[in-house]
């Protein structure tokens, strides 16, 4: 069974390498590029698996759940410029990508006992637009 939890963050980023022109990163990333930056109002799904517990009838207490990802995702995250103020994105581009990566870094070690075992880390960067991750 999979149950899957939901939280928002605004922040703000730039997608570009120091390495690049402007030109060069303004190819790559399009107004992502800009040197001001731009901001998101980012929604992220964590899903979690495993079998309900015979007692609790959960698969995880869902309340337990959103207080991890206000601790590692929404205080760290929420009304930041993630380049500037949340490592490791002031040496790697900050993605949807990337951001899932780091998000499932942040939250694997809590489940590192496969039980429940993370399985997904979604992140939308607009309404019709997101990313997912599975591990590896």
């Amino acid at each position: 069974m999979r149950i899957t939890r939901r939280v928002e963050f605004a922040a703000s980023h730039v997608c570009r390498l120091a390495h690049l022109s402007d030109e060069e990163n303004e190819r790559l990333y399009g107004e992502d590029a800009r040197p001001h930056g731009h901001g998101h109002n980012f929604v992220v799904e964590v899903t979690l698996e495993g079998q309900p517990d015979p007692v609790t009838g959960m698969v995880f207490d869902l309340k337990a759940l959103k207080r991890l990802l206000d601790q590692e995702v929404v205080e760290p995250f929420d009304h930041r410029h993630l380049n500037l103020e949340v490592p490791p994105f002031d040496r790697l581009v900050p993605t949807p990508e990337n951001i899932a990566i780091v998000i499932w870094q942040r939250l694997e070690p809590h489940f590192r006992n496969g039980q429940p075992k993370l399985t997904a880390v979604r992140v939308y960067e607009t309404d019709d637009c997101y990313v997912e991750y599975r591990g590896q």
